[in-house]
């Protein structure tokens, strides 16, 4: 009786995603190219530059956003109900709508990463890496597709690729927090 219960807490998200994909406007298809902010050239120097972890926090923050609100109203709809998804765990409703939209607008870095964050939460990290590639080949500088490669990297003890990664993303934004992970990269005052 579990067995069925768990299968059905599992199942019915996934259907529900599933008929969302299905019943998605046919104009969305025919959007393949995300248009690039022009303010996130500017926002990712600023960030480069930052004196300090709160500056970089909200610049951070403001390259999120930018990165999360599409200009398109469909893609916009689409991302907010994965985010609400995964927000509650329904992991399969929000892989439902992410596979739709990198389908549907393939070069959206985001909705790459967001999918590559879901495989991750789900420990499919094969599928997560695939999407991380989708992801840098869209936005280079997405540190926190980076910074994602360099945590299952981790996880998948391999660690000199760990470092290159989170080098990388260190490279874009000087203060993640994952470079906690990493003794190595910590400065010689922080060994005391």
């Amino acid at each position: 009786m579990r067995a069925v219960i768990a299968l059905t807490r599992w199942a019915i998200p996934a259907l529900l995603g599933l008929l969302l994909l299905l019943a998605a406007p046919q104009a969305a298809f025919t959007q393949t190219q995300a248009t690039p902010d022009p303010q996130l050239d500017a926002l990712f120097t600023q960030l480069r530059h930052a004196s300090d972890a709160k500056t970089a926090r909200d610049i951070d923050r403001r390259i999120q956003v930018i990165w999360l609100t599409p200009k398109d109203p469909e893609l916009a709809e689409r991302m907010s109900q994965a985010l609400t998804a995964r927000r509650h765990m329904n992991l399969p409703m929000a892989l439902g709508v992410l596979s739709g939209i990198v389908r549907d607008y393939p070069t959206y870095a985001e909705g790459w990463n967001q999918r590559a964050t879901v495989y991750y939460l789900l420990r499919d990290y094969e599928d997560s890496l695939a999407d991380i590639e989708k992801t840098l080949q869209y936005e280079p500088r997405h540190f926190g597709a980076l910074s994602g490669r360099a945590l299952i990297y981790l996880a998948q003890d391999k660690r000199g690729l760990a470092i290159r990664d989170i080098s990388a993303a260190l490279a874009v934004h000087p203060f993640l927090s994952e470079k906690a992970l990493f003794p190595e990269l910590l400065d010689d005052i922080t060994h005391i």
